[in-house]
């Protein structure tokens, strides 16, 4: 693991199109308290291993990645770094660790800052999302490579969805005031990719909260495009959500030697 990363060579590019350097940033400074007490949401085991490893080896399984920055929490910055030097990585992939901030989008934003030159599509991704395919990595990366400012991996609806008004007090019943037409939304995951340039601008531009990075694009009133998500990406939230996760795990080690 590199504390100064240089750009190591990309995959050689289809003949007429310019070599072209992707880096993944992944914050992983929150503390994931609907999974209970105890170590951050990103440091919790899975299958023996802690997810945040697994969400780096997702990123650096693509051949399209040549640096992973991880935003760690800023008290735990040095064990992040000492956790991921124990645990085997691509040798083909450089992985930094910078502390991390008080938001998501703050976190995002310094592992922005601590890219080196050279990199021209930046991916974020969940540590949540341990066991995205490497083909949906591939995906996102190709996408912005034929030119979209900002790709996100996305879902049909199983549900319908209701919009309702919100009760004024947690339990209280909630009055429907619309049923979108399930046909046109989509559940969005990561890793979402954009053009560096675009994202810098979009954190320089955007103050208020939002919920991903392909909403503060939307504000600067640029497309947003959608390539095929996984099942398998789901982010890991709540207790139930780590028993799927090492389900999935169990039976990827099992059938693919995972």
């Amino acid at each position: 693991m590199s504390d100064d990363p240089l750009p190591p060579s990309s995959p050689t590019p289809a003949p007429g199109r310019p070599t072209v350097r992707t880096a993944a940033v992944i914050p992983a400074a929150g503390r994931g308290v609907r999974l209970g007490p105890g170590a951050p949401k990103a440091l919790r085991a899975l299958g023996g291993t802690p997810m945040l490893v697994h969400a780096v080896r997702a990123m650096a399984d693509s051949r399209a990645v040549s640096l992973v920055v991880v935003v760690a929490p800023p008290d735990d910055a040095g064990e992040v770094k000492s956790l991921l030097d124990a645990h085997a990585l691509p040798e083909r992939t450089d992985v930094l660790v910078v502390p991390g901030g008080d938001s998501r989008q703050e976190s995002v934003k310094r592992g922005l800052d601590a890219l080196p030159e050279g990199y021209d599509i930046v991916l974020v991704h969940d540590a949540a999302r341990p066991l995205v395919p490497v083909d949906t990595v591939d995906a996102v990366v190709e996408a912005v490579r034929d030119g979209a400012a900002a790709v996100v991996p996305a879902l049909p609806l199983a549900d319908t969805v209701k919009q309702v008004e919100p009760a004024a007090a947690p339990g209280e019943p909630e009055p429907v005031v619309a049923t979108p037409d399930r046909s046109r939304l989509r559940a969005v995951q990561t890793p979402q990719g954009f053009d560096r340039a675009t994202l810098v601008r979009a954190h320089e531009t955007v103050t208020d909260d939002v919920t991903d990075d392909a909403g503060m694009v939307e504000r600067l009133g640029l497309a947003v495009v959608t390539v095929p998500g996984h099942e398998e990406a789901f982010k890991v939230t709540r207790p139930l959500d780590l028993v799927l996760a090492e389900a999935v795990l169990a039976r990827r080690r099992l059938n693919d030697g995972f």
